[in-house]
């Protein structure tokens, strides 16, 4: 049960081949042929048997067989009939190269695979390669040499491509899969996989759109958190989407919603095929994030300034070594080398002077990476200064990239530096570019372990009374809010807003703007204008009350005859927000198809549409993402002191945007928010106008055991906090696992007997290592969850001083099962805690998330020399039975 569902997929032991007959190639499918031929060009490690579903006896003699993987390679018609023959055959999972096949038939295939048990992995695949398992079960040409670098992909003919790249360029593969257009095992599961494959160290996917965002997010964020992943996706401009829809089946969205996507996911996008195969080359170096300060040594400084500006281009910082480091490294070089900011060692520089700087900058805290430039030279050996970064790379942990100038000459170093697995670039550019997916590496794993819940520390929020707002809107079958209903919604979560009250006549609303104070504004309150502009229903800077008067009269008229058919409830007055220090910035919502609503943040204004400056953020917000959210937008630059003026209150504004967090989280039916403009200055800031979109919400997100089902990412569930006593006094919490939480597990781990240790994970491992701790910590809520009991020791100092820290002194986990309606769980409970009531809480609790989430069973596994726990689930009700598998083991199971 520990397994993967997918290791019978992707790590078979036995395999079965639906070919066709194996000595009559006119019975063979082009693919057929094909993957006989890969299938035969090396020695698969487990066992394989070949079946022809019309000439290997009957179906009862073909269902005696066993294996784990079914590969189809068959036309079209019998591609049905071999699946169901792989579900007798007690298949857990089945591959289908066959092309051609139709949507229709793909559905049909969906439905065996499901009624079988069958993990499907196809159609219209070119299948998948495992290297270490000598496994060519593909129609992608040659088996790929073995490394750590996994490949996702979209598309059979980049698979391709790809490949025969990796072929000349000295990259192996842990894995290869080509997914097929309608595939039920997709690209989130494929990355689900990865990312627990020990064999994977990084991953490139090459995608062109996905069908399920909850899930791909979930995905992604936890290969992410495990190891780096790359993403080439196409389909960037309207055209190129429209494209993507018609040839991956899937939903593409909005370019920048996917950019934000991915950062919050913790991978790094790149924009092009060659990008693609710079990131490759990296990753296959094994180099891991870092910073952003890239230090560039150079014999030549032309080359050293073309990659300086690209380091400028890309939001890079060019690494300067310290005084201190140019005081030791400059004795060393020749006369003429500068050091200034550029390690520019001149065209004298040889070997020994590369080599020298290469370990200085190792050395400089200043420094996160190197790129050695090397420029051709009369009398230059350009293949003894690449053994030089050779010998060196050995001695170093920074990433240290190449770029060998030029052609003929260098084609013997560029071959050294490649045994040495030092990436290689042609031009300065490209290796600055690859330089800087590391570095969004670095920054967007920030972004990865951010967990916000969907609630603020701030004043709570009037979230029934917003509702009750909505609800009568849509009771009236309106969708678009009037402003003073928008305004209403604001100030429920309290942001605030203008003043604003309704005048139903011209001497109603002379007497609010005299009780307001001058200058006012007028706008126009109707349910189906949503444009006031556009019908003229806007006034501004009215400074008497004959303006007012005139402004009503005017505008009532002029809206009735340009929109003689909308309703009109009457004209808003409010004061006029005063901008002559604060900025005008836009804060809005968009709803993305797939991946639900987005808070966007920009210049706001009139001149919203040309300025076009929009940064985007999956919700929910805590306030380091605000802060980034804020800082990638081009108006960001204004917000501090700016032409006279002062810094604006960014606490202020941190907080609006956790409050519009809020609101995206607990009002499922919003679709679309205009805050513009959004005044802010030194003092605090106010919405003048808001525009609010709503719609019924959908049954994922309205009911049933999620209420957040409309979010990408899940908040964390601050709901399932509990605070239980400790028998004899004191008292521990009960919370669900965060990332920060790493350490503390390690901890408890270390500190567990080696019995206690061998009972959890049937191992003598001492600690969790790097990918299964980060494993554990960063989990998705939605399909999983892992409670930690927390105790805070008290200690006293040597001055007597006591202090407090937490320690973590359990933890139960469940993980759902690929059937959706049961999960398997796992406990411990630190040594010195047993016996004192954590274990039965734990699991009471945990039992109690898993019921909320509408599971209806939970079941693990148990050694069967385990008395304690043995005991532990008989309490609680627990079945347990010998495991069928393994006499060793003992499963328990609870109805939920």
């Amino acid at each position: 049960m520990d397994k993967h569902y997918l290791t019978p997929l992707f790590t078979p032991e036995s395999v079965a081949v639906f070919v066709g007959s194996v000595d009559d190639p006119s019975t063979q499918t082009a693919q057929a042929v094909a993957l006989l031929e890969a299938l035969r060009a090396q020695r698969f490690t487990g066992t394989l048997q070949f079946l022809d579903i019309h000439t290997s006896g009957t179906l009862a003699d073909l269902a005696q067989a066993r294996a784990d993987l079914a590969i189809i390679a068959l036309p079209p018609s019998d591609v049905a009939p071999a699946l169901e023959l792989a579900g007798r055959m007690a298949c857990r999972s089945a591959l289908v190269i066959s092309s051609g096949i139709t949507a229709e038939q793909s559905t049909e295939l969906k439905k065996i695979a499901r009624r079988e048990g069958i993990h499907l992995l196809g159609p219209n695949s070119l299948g998948i390669q495992r290297p270490q398992l000598q496994l060519n079960a593909s129609a992608a040409g040659p088996l790929a040499s073995t490394g750590s670098l996994a490949l996702v992909s979209q598309s059979g003919a980049l698979t391709s491509s790809m490949l025969d790249w990796a072929r000349s360029n000295g990259v192996g593969f842990s894995s290869v899969v080509s997914l097929g257009p309608h595939t039920s095992v997709d690209i989130a599961q494929a990355l689900d996989f990865l990312a627990n494959d020990a064999q994977t160290h990084s991953i490139v996917v090459y995608m062109e759109g996905i069908s399920n965002a909850r899930r791909f997010m979930s995905a992604l964020r936890s290969a992410a958190n495990a190891k780096p992943v790359v993403v080439l996706k196409a389909g960037r401009k309207a055209a190129g989407n429209e494209a993507a829809q018609t040839h991956s089946g899937a939903i593409v969205g909005s370019d920048d919603v996917f950019d934000a996507a991915l950062r919050r996911a913790g991978a790094v996008r790149v924009r092009s095929f060659v990008a693609l195969f710079s990131a490759a080359k990296c990753l296959a170096s094994r180099y891991r994030p870092v910073g952003k300060r890239l230090a560039i040594v150079t014999n030549g400084g032309g080359p050293g300034v073309l990659a300086a500006d690209w380091v400028n281009e890309i939001s890079l910082q060019l690494g300067k070594l310290s005084s201190e480091s140019i005081a030791a490294l400059k004795p060393q070089l020749p006369p003429l080398a500068s050091l200034a900011d550029l390690i520019d060692l001149s065209e004298d520089a040889g070997p020994e002077h590369f080599k020298a700087a290469i370990a200085a900058a190792e050395k400089d805290r200043q420094i996160d990476g190197m790129l050695a430039i090397y420029s051709p030279k009369a009398g230059g050996d350009a293949a003894a200064v690449a053994t030089a970064l050779a010998e060196v790379k050995r001695t170093i942990g920074k990433p240290l990239l190449s770029c060998w100038m030029g052609d003929a000459s260098v084609g013997a170093a560029r071959g050294i530096l490649k045994e040495a697995a030092i990436p290689s670039f042609r031009t300065p550019e490209a290796a600055v570019g690859a330089f800087g997916n590391l570095a969004s590496f670095y920054q967007n794993q920030l972004l990865l372990q951010q967990t916000p819940p969907p609630l603020s520390t701030l004043n709570k929020p009037d979230i029934e009374g917003a509702r009750l707002v909505i609800e009568s809107v849509l009771a009236e079958r309106r969708k678009v809010l009037t402003e003073m209903e928008s305004k209403t919604l604001l100030s429920a979560f309290h942001i605030p807003v203008t003043t604003t009250m309704l005048a139903r006549s011209a001497n109603e609303a002379m007497m609010i703007a005299t009780q307001l104070g001058f200058p006012v504004a007028l706008k126009i309150d109707s349910p189906d204008i949503s444009h006031k502009s556009d019908v003229q229903g806007v006034a501004l800077n009215i400074v008497n009350a004959t303006g007012v008067r005139d402004a009503y009269n005017d505008m009532m008229q002029t809206v009735a005859r340009l929109q003689p058919k909308a309703r009109i409830n009457g004209v808003t007055v409010q004061n006029m927000a005063s901008a002559k220090r604060g900025r005008e910035i836009y804060i809005g919502l968009v709803t993305d198809d797939p991946f639900g609503p987005v808070i966007a943040f920009g210049a706001g204004g009139t001149m919203i549409e040309l300025i076009n400056d929009r940064a985007m953020e999956l919700p929910p917000l805590n306030q380091f993402l605000a802060r980034r959210l804020i800082e990638r937008s081009r108006v960001a630059e204004t917000l501090g002191e700016w032409r006279g003026n002062t810094a604006v209150n960014m606490d202020a504004l941190e907080q609006v945007l956790l409050r519009v967090s809020e609101m995206v989280c607990e009002l499922p039916q919003l679709r679309e928010m205009d805050i513009n403009p959004f005044i802010v200055d030194e003092h605090g800031a106010v919405a003048v106008d808001a525009r609010i979109v709503i719609d019924h919400a959908s049954q994922a997100a309205s009911g049933g055991t999620n209420h957040y089902g409309h979010l990408a990412i899940l908040p964390y569930p601050a709901r399932f906090e509990q605070v239980w006593p400790l028998p004899g006094g004191g008292e521990y919490s009960v919370r669900p696992i965060r990332p920060d939480d790493a350490q503390m597990l390690q901890d408890l781990m270390q500190h567990l007997s080696p019995e206690s240790r061998y009972f959890r994970f049937v191992s003598s491992i001492t600690e969790l290592p790097p990918t299964m701790l980060a494993r554990f910590t960063l989990i998705d809520y939605d399909r999983e969850m892992a409670l930690v009991a927390v105790f805070k020791e008290r200690t006293a100092g040597a001055d007597g001083e006591i202090t407090e820290t937490e320690r973590i002194v359990g933890v139960s986990r469940y993980i759902t099962n690929p059937d959706q309606s049961s999960c398997e769980f796992a406990l411990v409970v630190a040594d010195d805690f047993n016996g004192k009531g954590l274990g039965s809480r734990l699991m009471l609790s945990i039992m109690d998330v898993a019921r909320e989430r509408g599971l209806a069973e939970i079941d693990g596994l148990v050694l069967a020399n385990n008395p304690g726990m043995l005991k532990l689930m008989r309490s609680l009700g627990f079945s347990v039975k010998t495991f069928a598998e393994d006499a060793d083991f003992k499963i328990v199971s609870h109805a939920l």
